[in-house]
Formats: structure tokens, sequence, C-alpha cells
């Protein structure tokens, strides 16, 4: 496909960053100082693009965020690649909005910076480190508490940790009770915060020398995955196909994988199910209340882009089987871009039984197994790796798990039963902390035209009508502004909530839709006047339902580093805008609260997060009612009879 006829929900290509970046520089702003620190194709309205067919002329734009290091300014603009103007400008108040993401070049001057001031030398000596070559500082976003200094000044915050030798996992060795605020635009330590904790753990933290980890284990065989009549799926033009759905891949720099157009082919009619699904915010709040870690809270899209940050993936270690990988094009901070290979993974797994049933009357014995598509990327922050998969069953289901492993934070133990860090190794604590990720999940279950009910089991009081006691129902209420569908799961009435059509029903003359399982794990747990909570406000609850609105796509705000707060969900709902039969986004936040364990050290298992949406009422039927038993081509059907004739 060429470039003037690109899909409008095509991700941008290297051709479009370098026309993005001509236009701005002959606009007159980019100049030696100047950092794009977001860059990102600007949607075109839902209703431009399903108007659009192939070879229509519609604009593409590209939102960008620039940054200029010498004025002090953050400039949002939107470029028209198609006409090569701009067609928008806005300077923001970093005081009220914040600043674009930490730059890459922040992460070397962040060392540099404090190895130059005397006062961290000098906390350094005192804890007996002398060797400055051995010392990393780690930059870390600094978030907003109060300092007068830092309103307006870009900051960063400064761990330390010491690396003996290029393979040293320095994680294992902070240096314990110290903090630098470093001044990027001054470059320049502002202050110190030092405790009386001031040892640095000694033990070997490198999970991959012999002498930590022991020799390893035997006795595991190889699993082969083969498909050898190929893979059940297709990719066209950016479209995902398999087994009735289809979908459209994006990917930007500050979000990563985006999906869009989800849709099932039923029996020949094409049904939407979701417009776009991405991972919009992640906030990782840190319940440490020592000076040296009370502070960390990190939005990790918004801060650090996760998109830019994308591993590229490889067969055998992060993907197993008969993979497809997909390239993906980000801009850097001097807004040239660059093409991260095999950054999404496309598979096919089985997926164990999908039904199953032996009839003792009628004498049949059947199975069928289940199979799911998979879609994922992988990203490393920092310490941590994040991997966020999407599933499509063959019935149907929609699944989202996100996966989080790589090496916990770690600080200096003060010793004793301390209650918000746990230690990992003698000396070693790991902060108690949470990762809490908000899923932008743009509904279009059968149309543009949705409804929310949040449904929740009651028990029916023994009465004439349940004479018995037995009986338990559902009730069901409808989420009708914004005000009332800001909302928390509840496991103790197994609630769940209903995304249904408002223009469509069933064969049973009943509302088509879609439902929403929680996991129902615990939301942000700072206390509502700690100085994260106005920030990550869109943490506090597992629910919030917008009207769609083209620009509203971040649940803590366009720019989140050192945003005071308010920003994001806040903000649209206070429109306080119809939900009842609308055009519709829910948010859902899901995730992790981690108190760290031994077996998590030195590098941690994958732990696990993330939602369910299953077909309610959607299909007619058992969707899956026609998968075939793919093992009557191994001699016959998988069990039919007497005897088992799967040959396994």
């Amino acid at each position: 496909m060429t470039e003037d006829v690109r899909h409008p929900l095509a991700p941008l290509s290297v051709e479009e960053i370098v026309a993005m970046r001509e236009v701005l520089d002959a606009e007159g702003q980019v100049t030696e100082a100047t950092r794009f620190s977001y860059v990102a194709l600007r949607e075109p309205a839902k209703s431009d693009v399903r108007r659009w067919t192939p070879g229509a002329a519609l604009p593409r734009e590209a939102g960008v965020l620039l940054s200029d290091l010498e004025a002090r300014t953050v400039t949002d603009v939107v470029v028209d690649l198609t006409n090569r103007r701009v067609v928008e400008s806005r300077q923001l108040d970093p005081t009220v909005e914040g600043f674009g993401p930490v730059l890459d070049e922040d992460f070397e001057a962040a060392e540099v910076i404090a190895k130059a001031d005397a006062g961290y030398v000098a906390a350094l000596a005192k804890r007996g480190i002398t060797d400055l070559d051995t010392v990393r500082v780690c930059p870390l976003s600094a978030g907003v508490f109060g300092y007068e200094d830092e309103v307006g000044a870009r900051m960063i915050r400064g761990l330390s940790f010491i690396q003996e030798h290029p393979k040293d996992s320095c994680w294992a060795h902070p240096v314990g009770g110290l903090v630098v605020h470093i001044d990027l635009d001054q470059k320049k330590v502002l202050r110190i915060v030092e405790t009386d904790v001031t040892h640095t753990p000694e033990e070997s933290g490198d999970y991959l020398d012999p002498a930590v980890r022991g020799e390893e284990r035997t006795g595991l065989k190889p699993i082969s995955i083969t498909q050898p009549e190929g893979v059940s799926f297709s990719l066209e033009d950016g479209v995902l196909s398999w087994q009735n759905w289809s979908v459209r891949l994006g990917f930007n720099g500050r979000e990563g994988l985006t999906l869009h157009e989800l849709a099932f082919d039923d029996h020949g009619r094409t049904r939407p199910v979701m417009y776009r699904g991405s991972i919009s915010e992640m906030v990782v709040n840190y319940g440490d209340v020592s000076p040296t870690n009370s502070w960390q809270n990190y939005y990790d899209v918004s801060e650090y882009q996760f998109g830019r940050l994308a591993n590229s993936l490889e067969l055998g270690c992060d993907c197993l089987g008969e993979i497809t990988y997909v390239d993906a094009v980000v801009a850097n901070d001097d807004g040239t871009p660059r093409t991260i290979s095999n950054a999404i993974c496309i598979h096919e797994e089985d997926f164990g039984v999908l039904w199953k049933h032996s009839d003792v009357f009628a004498g049949t014995n059947e199975t069928r197994r289940q199979r799911r598509l998979v879609v994922s990327f992988f990203v490393t922050v920092g310490n941590y790796d994040y991997g966020f998969y999407w599933y499509l069953y063959l019935d149907g289901k929609i699944e989202l798990e996100a996966k989080a492993t790589g090496v916990v934070f770690t600080n200096a133990h003060p010793g004793g039963d301390y209650a918000f860090a746990t230690e990992v190794a003698p000396g070693l604590g790991a902060p108690i902390h949470q990762h809490l990720f908000s899923a932008r999940l743009d509904m279009a279950v059968d149309g543009s035209a949705n409804a929310v009910n949040e449904l929740d089991v009651a028990r029916v009081p023994k009465s004439d009508q349940n004479p018995y006691g037995n009986a338990f129902s559902r009730t069901s209420t409808r989420l009708r502004r914004e005000s009332d569908a800001v909302r928390d799961a509840d496991s103790s009435v197994d609630r769940v909530w209903q995304i249904e059509s408002a223009e469509q029903t069933n064969r049973l003359g009943k509302p088509t839709s879609y439902v929403l399982y929680p996991e129902g794990k615990p939301t942000l747990l700072a206390d509502p006047e700690a100085y994260v909570t106005p920030r990550a406000e869109f943490a506090s609850h597992h629910l919030w339902v917008t009207q769609y609105d083209r620009d509203e796509l971040w649940a803590a705000g366009r720019t989140t580093n050192q945003n005071p707060g308010g920003s994001g969900l806040p903000e649209y709902v206070r429109a306080d805008r119809s939900v009842d039969g609308e055009d519709i986004v829910l948010w859902h936040t899901f995730g992790l609260t981690h108190f760290p364990r031994t077996e998590d050290w030195p590098i941690m298992p994958v732990d696990y997060a993330g939602f369910r949406l299953l077909p309610h009422g959607f299909f007619d039927r058992n969707p899956a009612i026609d998968v075939p038993d793919l093992a009557g081509a191994h001699g016959g059907a998988c069990c039919s009879g007497d005897e088992c004739r799967c040959r396994h």
C-alpha cells in the first residue's frame, strides 16, 4: 500500500515522521534545543474513519509534544502531513500541566550532574564509597511534593547503586539512605536527602553467575510446537484475521500496541465489538514511608513511553511456535524515526478443552479443543519488564493479560520487622508497591450506541415465592451519566459490567452485549491526602465510563511528568455527559499489589494481572459449536464409542 492511500488508523511510517520533522523545521519550531517528547498519529474522528473508503482524501495528522530545553517551554502541536502544515499549536504551562516525559539524555545527565556535586560526593564518602566510576545514578521521575523551588523546573530524582563490574547487577547494591534532587535545566543538585540507613548491601545479585544461581537443573526435555500446515491467521495491510475475528494493529511510542476495529464475522455479518483498545496509563506507587522511597510513583506509559521501550522479541525466548513478527516505528527525541524490529509477536496457542460432553443416553462422547490468538509486546522500564498479551478465543472471548517480571526495586533494609519492605537478601530490602494499569476500551458492541449496566448477585429472602430459601438473583443498575459511572469492583456480590447495544437485539429480543469481568484487586492504596493521589486519581477506581471524545486518550492526562494532578479522567468526567445509549469509552483499572517475596530475588518470576470480556447474549448460541474435531486428522474422531482413537 502506497503512502498516499494508507488507512486512516495505520501507524506513522518512517517517511511520515521524516515529513513531520521537515514541516516543523520549515515553520521555525525546531532548534538545537528542541526535543520531540511525544510523536504519534493523531487518529481521525471515529465518524470520519467509518466514512472513509480506500483512496479517499482524509488528512493524516501527527500529534507532537515539543520541549525546548533552552526556552523551557512545552508546546503541543498537530501537523497535517497530507498538506504539510501545522494546524494546531498550544503552549503549555508546566506549573499546571507538567512537562514531557523523561528524555534519553536525562539518564546520562543525572549521573554527570550528581557526581559533579560536592555534597553528593561527600555523602557517598560517608558511606565508604570513593570510586565514583562504580556508582550508577538511577534517574527517576520526580513527581510533585510541595517543593517550591521545583515548581516550573524540569526535575529528576536520583537513587544510587554500586556496579562493581560491567555484568554486575547494580540492583543488589543500593546505596542506603541517599536521594539526590536534580534540576535538569540548571544542571545542578537542588538538595540531598539522607537517612540514618547508610549501608550498601554487598551480596551479589547476578542471576546469570553460576556462583549465585548454582548449577542449572537437568531433566527438562524440549517442547516443540509445530504447525505443519502453517498458521490459521493472515496479516494484510495491518489487518489481522483469524477464525471470524478481524482487528487492525496499531503502535505508537507512548502506548505501544493498540488494537483497532475489532470485529467478529457472524455467518457473513461483520459485527463490531471494540473500536480501540490500549493500555492508556500505568502508575507504580511505592508504599515505603522512608524518605528514600516514599516519593516513588512512576507513570511508565507517559513519563517513560512504553512504546519506545519495546523489546525486539526473539524466537524461542519471548515467543514459541509458528511466529509472525511485526516491526514498529517510533520517533527519537530529535524527531528522527527509529524502527523496532519484531516489536509485536503474533501466534496461536492450544488452550485445552473448548467444550466436551459424554452423553449416556445418546451414547456420544465429543470433545473440542480451545485455541487462542495471541498478540503481544514486551517493554523494559528500568528494573521492571512488562508484557502485554491480548488473547482472542474461538468462542468470542477477549482477554488482556499483563505480565510483570524483571528485578524488584531495592533499597538498603533498615533491619528488624520493618513493615514497608521485604528483606530479600542480607541487608537488602524491596519496598512494597503497586502496579496499576488503565486499559482504555473504546467499545462498539454492535455499533456505536452502547450503555453499561452494573450487575450484582443478590440473595432472595425466604418467602412464599422462595419457600426453600435456595434462590438467588442478579440486580442490574444502568449507569446513565459520567458521574454515575465511576465505580469499584466488589467480589462479595460478584460485580461485573455489561456493555450492551442500544440498537441491536438477539433472537430472544434481548440487547446484545459483552460483559467486563474484573479481577477486583485493590486500587490505589495511598491516602486520599497523599501527593500521589490527585495525580493518579484514575487508579482510585476500577471503572470509569466517558462519552467518546477524539482527543481524550489518557487516563492521567496528556502530560503527567510533574503535573500536580486533576488531569485526565477527573477532568473528563466533570462534563458529566450522558453515557446511556451513547458512543462510550470504558476505562478499567487493574493490576498488582506487590508485597515482595524472597522468591522474587534476584530476578522475579512472572506475576499476572488482567481482565476478561465475554459475550453475553451477543451470539444466539455457542459460537464455537462449529469448531471441527482436528484429532480426526490422526485417524478418526478424538474419542467416540468404546475406543479413544486420538493416538495420544
